[in-house]
């Protein structure tokens, strides 16, 4: 049976993050509004925090599994800010893609680094399907030539798993993931784009032109193009299913911080939220933001859903579409809605509700957009193939 009842461990630990997230909240507007600069890997309050993760030593079997604590953790950081953190840790998306796709001699040697992952181009979008980036084998040395766009983490990495084709000719069975370390001749970082929102956070534009790396930095080592199925794809596809959950809990971090800020405020204002009666005896406003936080609650137990699965070995393909699809529509409905609640208060930049509202607009495009998540759901659901959705 599932429970997510919370440990006393458990409790502990999530305290500790909602404390530094209050201290990152302090530091949001500034990096806000100063896109050029990069946040630091530690504040200047860290000195007064154990460092979180030594908490993670004293849990037991008792305690929430590590999968679902750490989707909890993740929501409790963005709480704070989405760039911002107290301690920066090490690692980038790229490392889950190492731990999906590795050899277990390639994640000794390169699962020490913090690495990102290069998969969108200008002209493929969210199909990585169609990814154009190409990898021809010159002797013992892959020569890769293409370019990436939005990586998260791409300043500051310090190698990225890179996704090119080997034969466009070959479709999805063509395609294979890399390790370029930084620094490797040809591979340049074109620029750090701008945004929308998460103004602050390090996403760049990569340029590959002649670029050489060894041969044995194919990631699994399998350089054969089947012609009747689409080969590795699917197994390269396995690391969406480890980071998309923990995509849909950054955006319920900054959904719950949204529905805190306007209670607060409805509060000072004389209005409180009252819990079991019935919504018709409840004031339009209060209705509003009863109806947001049961929006926010179902997306959290289908995000608690999907890393429970994956802590249990159990497939989670399904359950982390539907997570990202879910929490990518609901952060959006309830910071627009909190934004309706408030009115002016909402849109004012001396508050951060105006921010989360354009920082959780991300979490329904990357890693697939919430229409990538839905057709993958049909497919799963329904057995649609992908010709018939296309």
């Amino acid at each position: 049976m599932i429970d997510f009842t919370l440990t006393e461990n458990d409790q502990k630990l999530l305290g500790q993050v909602r404390e530094e997230a209050l201290v990152a909240r302090k530091y949001a507007r500034h990096y806000d509004e100063n896109e050029h600069e990069f946040p630091p890997d530690r504040l200047p309050e860290a000195d007064d925090f154990p460092n979180v993760y030594s908490h993670f030593k004293d849990r037991t079997a008792d305690d929430t599994s590590m999968p679902v604590i750490s989707m909890l953790v993740s929501a409790g950081q963005t709480w704070g800010d989405y760039s911002v953190r107290l301690q920066r840790g090490k690692g980038g998306l790229g490392n889950a893609a190492l731990r999906a796709s590795g050899t277990p001699e390639q994640q000794e040697k390169w699962g020490g680094l913090t690495l990102s992952m290069a998969i969108t181009e200008p002209g493929c979008g969210s199909d990585p399907s169609k990814v154009q980036t190409t990898a021809v084998l010159d002797g013992d040395e892959w020569v890769l030539n293409g370019e990436k766009i939005f990586v998260t983490t791409g300043c500051r990495c310090e190698g990225v798993v890179l996704w090119a084709t080997l034969d466009k000719s070959a479709g999805r069975a063509g395609i294979k993931s890399f390790l370029v370390e930084k620094d490797t001749p040809g591979f340049t970082v074109a620029h750090k784009e701008k945004k929308l929102g998460i103004r602050a956070d390090d996403t760049a534009a990569f340029v590959f032109k002649d670029c050489r790396i060894p041969r044995e930095n194919l990631l699994g080592g399998d350089e054969s193009i089947p012609k009747e199925s689409s080969g590795g794809f699917k197994g390269v596809l396995k690391t969406f299913n480890m980071t998309r959950p923990a995509v849909a809990a950054i955006g319920l971090g900054m959904a719950r911080a949204a529905l805190d800020f306007t209670r607060d405020q409805l509060r000072e204002a004389g209005i409180e939220i009252e819990y079991g009666t019935r919504l018709q005896g409840q004031s339009a406003i209060v209705a509003k933001y009863l109806e947001l936080e049961a929006l926010t609650e179902a997306a959290e137990l289908t995000i608690l859903r999907a890393a429970w699965l994956s802590g249990e070995s159990q497939p989670n393909n399904l359950e982390a579409s539907v997570c990202k699809a879910k929490t990518g529509t609901v952060v959006r409905q309830v910071t627009q809605g909190c934004i309706d609640i408030l009115g002016p208060l909402g849109v004012s930049r001396e508050h951060l509700l105006e921010k989360w509202f354009r920082d959780v607009r991300i979490t329904d495009i990357y890693e697939g957009t919430g229409e990538i998540q839905r057709m993958i759901t049909a497919r799963e659901l329904l057995g649609y193939t992908r010709a018939e959705l296309s």
